[in-house]
């Protein structure tokens, strides 16, 4: 399939739907250049990684409707400007709102659902949020830290383990923010993934580019993750998500 999209440096005209897909540390200079009134009245579904972004969108864009969504399934990154490799034949999109009703909410997503995309829709905001959080947190610190792909660092049983741990405290965080994570339900997400995926925290690292986790604009997922389970009014212990680089790196490792 050829499609030859519209290319605008600033949205102006009125839409329906705006999918908001930059990295963390590119948000607000790319919501500037969305006119409030080409979103007035519209859903706006960001598909970045992280917790916060929601609100923040919200102060930015108050005429809108922002929905929390996620996107899995997918492997892409762009090598140079005005190119993406796509590694993934599809995607999988989950979408969530606290304030539409489950009808209005399918309308505003109805664009995306077309062949190689699939949307699920339902439940709340903060678990479609903490579900790709709690698992991204421990994959996006494990690959940085490790240079590792997800099959090597599933294959090693010191990387596992440390996997493992982090894993175990994300989800007590989510937890403990009021959205229930199995660990047992959530490793076999990981262990399906291809054995040659890494993250673009571990690309942009790699590159020498800003990552994710560094970004001035919010916390990353990690960061959340720890800094929800400190908040919370259970005891959730430091979590093995938050080691530093030299923590979870070693000659041996």
């Amino acid at each position: 399939t050829t499609v030859r999209p519209s290319v605008v440096t600033e949205l102006t005209d009125p839409v329906s739907l705006l999918v908001v897909a930059v990295k963390a540390a590119s948000l607000a200079a790319a919501v500037r250049r969305v006119s409030p009134g080409a979103v007035a009245g519209a859903a706006v579904l960001p598909l970045l990684n992280g917790l916060e972004h929601v609100q923040q969108l919200r102060r930015l864009l108050p005429g809108s409707t922002v929905v929390a969504g996620s996107i899995g399934r997918f492997e892409g990154h762009s090598p140079e400007p005005g190119v993406v490799v796509q590694r993934s034949e599809g995607a999988l999109i989950r979408v969530a709102s606290d304030a539409l009703a489950a009808e209005a909410l399918d309308r505003a997503v109805a664009p995306l659902r077309v062949t190689g995309i699939d949307v699920v829709a339902g439940g709340s905001e903060a678990e479609v949020l903490w579900e790709k959080a709690a698992r991204l947190a421990v994959l996006a610190a494990s690959t940085v830290a490790s240079g590792r792909t997800v099959g090597v660092l599933r294959s090693e049983p010191r990387w596992a383990a440390r996997m493992r741990t982090a894993l175990d405290e994300a989800c007590a965080a989510a937890s403990a923010e009021g959205v229930p994570l199995d660990p047992a339900a959530q490793w076999p997400v990981i262990e399906a993934l291809p054995a040659d995926l890494t993250t673009s925290a571990a690309r942009d690292a790699a590159a020498a580019r800003p990552t994710e986790p560094s970004s001035s604009t919010r916390p990353s997922p990690s960061r959340n993750t720890v800094a929800c389970g400190r908040s919370s009014k259970n005891e959730v212990p430091p979590s093995a998500v938050s080691t530093t680089r030299r923590r979870w790196r070693s000659p041996a490792s």
